[in-house]
């Protein structure tokens, strides 16, 4: 089922979203707010298709409680993470390149971006909470895609966070508990929320939104995730060419056996 009020009205919901989030940027002079932001877009989204059904069925609500539960913790999390430290520096390397005028580029730039993502890659949402067909394998595998999703983000974040917390660990690389396993444990997480939301949708009818997970997975790998943190963490870290020699970059897999002899400690041959 797709009904285009129900989409129309979510982009008008967004575009009032990011437009309030643009202002407040403009005040901070950070535009880094919108990673806050980001997560409570599908929440947005996902609640607008729900008021628009007469009533929510099995699917509806399983699919609306999922994204709720991980939109709330990431907000919670990046917010937190975020606190007192100014406009991140991924941003004001945009802002450099792009004055002037970046105050007014950044709402289609960044706000508008993000929000036109959040559109497309929300797209299982709209099957899933307007569907009221009884519930199938397919839900019972995506919630099970899910619940390993989140627990690789939230466990993956959570390690990292203490990891930080210790004045001892500084410079160093975690690569321990999850982040033993890949280097982009919180990543890894949140392409399987998407490809778990997509087979809940899958399961009814939903096969045309194949382009979500695709999506979330191209942009988690080759442009805001993987690709972007990698692109200059040896230079900043040198004992992440130890580490990225013996952890699957992505994909989880058991530590890959390395010779010693090539690395001193604390740096990189």
């Amino acid at each position: 089922m797709f009904e285009l009020s129900s989409y129309f009205n979510s982009i008008v919901a967004i575009l009032a979203f990011i437009s309030l989030g643009w202002v407040i940027s403009l005040r901070l002079n950070d535009v880094s707010i919108v990673d806050s932001m980001w997560s409570l877009m599908f929440l947005l989204i996902a609640v607008v298709y729900a008021i628009s059904v007469e009533s929510l069925g099995d699917r509806g609500w399983l699919a609306l409680t999922l994204v709720a539960l991980w939109a709330i913790r990431l907000f919670g999390y990046i917010t937190w993470r975020n606190w007192g430290d100014g406009e991140d520096s991924r941003y004001q390397e945009i802002r450099e390149r792009n004055e002037p005028n970046f105050a007014f580029k950044s709402l289609y730039m960044i706000f508008g971006f993000q929000g036109l993502l959040a559109l497309v890659i929300s797209l299982p949402l709209v099957v899933a909470i307007q569907s009221d067909a009884p519930l199938g394998w397919l839900d019972y595998a995506g919630i099970l895609l899910w619940v390993v999703g989140m627990v690789f983000e939230a466990g993956g974040d959570w390690q990292l966070a203490r990891f930080k917390a210790d004045p001892d660990n500084k410079g160093k690389v975690l690569d321990s508990g999850l982040w033993a396993l890949t280097r982009h444990p919180n990543y890894f997480g949140d392409f399987c929320v998407w490809w778990g939301l997509f087979l809940i949708a899958l399961s009814a009818g939903g096969w045309w939104t194949l382009i979500s997970p695709l999506l979330m997975s191209f942009m988690l790998l080759k442009v805001s995730g993987v690709a972007l943190l990698e692109k200059d963490i040896g230079q900043r870290r040198p004992q992440y060419a130890r580490y990225v020699k013996k952890t699957n970059a992505f994909f989880p897999g058991p530590p890959k056996q390395i010779n010693e002899s090539e690395f001193v400690e604390g740096d990189a041959k």
